[in-house]
């Protein structure tokens, strides 16, 4: 506990000299209170912060990068929830640059050694100088004997310690978070606690590379029919928790329009390609990239599209993939009744409201958007206004939906630096074409009844056992003798309990330190 409260002292006191407090101060005024607080905790240091004449968007990102991995990895996440911080401020943190230096190739060269053991490090012909460093890990190109070939790879290492460091400012940012969500009412609906949470989970399932390995190993799987996409291979013998290795990138990276040009590469089918193939991966396979910004994409000598990064990836199941692809179609064709009905099958809209009204509501989104020239139409931005639309219709926000979203403005952000006049809507067609007539015809038709009856046939010995314990429940729940709720609302108490527990420990610490903190300095 002691160590938290003194991680969340040092974290203040950044968090005031940066200019983060300061800038935040510019966007949304804090508490009276929370100022007073930094202010005080501030005592004795100086600003360090030299961005003082730019926009407050920026300051904030500045700011936040200062201050190191935690706070960076804290802005890219808060980027993709605007419905917390707000849609201004959230597009002002995607301009959060995740750009460290990189650490000693001697202490990489250890890392790989200790990981992969000395017989796999023997094969290691060459280990280049790091060629790209970020906050988490960084990138070094290598040459591998794999089978008697000298093989060029990519290996990706984890900086030395990151993991405890990171957890621990996140024990102090919940700490914060938790006293925040306590001591002012407001605080509540921002849910704090469950973003340090969320970001807990993300950042850790990121700092083990053998999950970023599998999305890569799963992608170069569903995508390796796609003549002009390639994933690059993964060398398993050569990943661990803690590296992970895997074809090095032979192209140039998708910004460098003029190198693609001189290369008598086509822009406009790249474009399209590009587009066409993210929606293949979200409604055909349910899993696509969620991180596809110029610098996370490549093209080789032959036109095809080579993507890295795979630490963001979205999976929709298969009623989000149909949800998806028949709303975008439905838009399309300009069927908003469709749309309705869509919306009203999946159970996404309560059964009491209008069909007709949600329908008219549709048509107010799609009908401006069918109205502008081409290069200003945006799929990304019609689901966006969608999702407004349907919070006035009690709607519950589809987090996997969310990140599909931000995705494809992203895509279609860089298809059209490519190609301006790129139809959104006309490359999407086929692809939605293609996959709404598979899940309706008669082959799909016939494996579904095919699957359920398998499933039905399967159960059926099971079914005279389960009917009389079926009896046996209801007999009891008639006599009063079982609650179905007793066991979650007792596992409910216990972490209130914990909760206020935890409470009065770090009230009582938080004073303490403070009044220490005040004698001292």
């Amino acid at each position: 506990m002691i160590k938290r409260v003194i991680k969340l002292f040092k974290i203040a006191r950044n968090l005031s000299t940066s200019g983060a407090i300061e800038t935040i101060n510019e966007i949304h005024r804090l508490p009276t209170l929370l100022n007073f607080f930094f202010n005080i905790i501030s005592i004795g240091s100086q600003s360090n912060f030299i961005h003082k004449n730019k926009p407050p968007g920026e300051k904030l990102c500045l700011a936040l990068q200062d201050m190191g991995t935690t706070f960076i990895k804290l802005g890219q996440f808060l980027a993709t929830r605007p419905d917390i911080i707000g849609e201004e401020l959230a597009k002002n943190l995607e301009k959060l640059q995740d750009k460290v230096p990189a650490f000693d190739l001697v202490d990489a060269k250890k890392i790989i050694k200790k990981e992969i053991g000395e017989d796999f490090y023997k094969n290691i012909t060459e280990i280049s100088t790091p060629i790209a460093a970020a906050s988490i890990a960084q990138v070094h190109s290598a040459k591998v004997k794999i089978e008697n070939k000298e093989i060029e790879v990519a290996i990706k290492i984890l900086r030395p310690n990151i993991e405890k460091l990171f957890n621990e400012e996140l024990d102090a940012l919940m700490l914060f978070a938790y006293i925040i969500e306590n001591s002012f009412a407001k605080a509540k609906r921002l849910k704090l606690i469950e973003v340090v949470h969320l970001l807990r989970e993300i950042t850790n399932i990121e700092m083990d590379l053998r999950f970023e390995a599998a999305a890569a190993n799963e992608l170069y799987e569903n995508t390796k029919n796609d003549k002009g996409f390639n994933v690059p291979k993964i060398y398993w013998n050569y990943t661990t928790k803690k590296i992970l290795t895997l074809d090095k990138v032979d192209g140039i990276s998708i910004r460098e329009q003029v190198k693609l040009e001189e290369l008598g590469i086509d822009l406009k089918k790249l474009a399209e390609n590009l587009i066409q193939f993210f929606l293949k991966q979200a409604v055909r396979d349910g899993f696509f990239h969620g991180d596809m910004h110029q610098g996370n994409l490549f093209v080789d000598r032959s036109g095809n599209i080579i993507p890295v990064d795979f630490g963001i990836m979205g999976r929709l199941d298969k009623n989000n993939r149909r949800f998806l692809a028949e709303i975008l179609y439905g838009f399309i064709k300009r069927d908003y009744v469709k749309v309705a009905e869509v919306h009203f099958q999946a159970g996404l809209v309560p059964n009491n409201a209008s069909k007709d009204e949600f329908a008219q509501a549709l048509r107010s989104v799609g009908e401006p958007i069918f109205g502008q020239t081409i290069k200003d139409i945006s799929g990304g931005n019609l689901l966006a206004q969608l999702f407004e639309i349907t919070e006035k219709f009690n709607m519950p926000t589809q987090p996997p939906l969310l990140l599909l979203q931000k995705t494809m403005v992203v895509v279609e952000g860089v298809a059209r630096k490519l190609y301006p006049e790129t139809n959104i809507w006309e490359v999407s067609r086929p692809v939605l074409e293609e996959w709404l007539k598979n899940i309706k015809g008669p082959k799909s038709t016939f494996n579904t009844a095919i699957n359920t009856s398998t499933e039905i046939i399967k159960r059926i010995p099971d079914l005279p056992d389960f009917i009389d314990r079926a009896d046996y429940a209801l007999k009891l729940m008639a006599e009063g003798k079982l609650n179905l709720a007793i066991g979650n609302n007792k596992n409910l108490e216990m972490e209130q309990m914990k909760i206020k527990n935890f409470r009065n420990n770090v009230v009582i610490s938080f004073f303490g330190i403070v009044i220490v903190f005040l004698l001292v300095f």
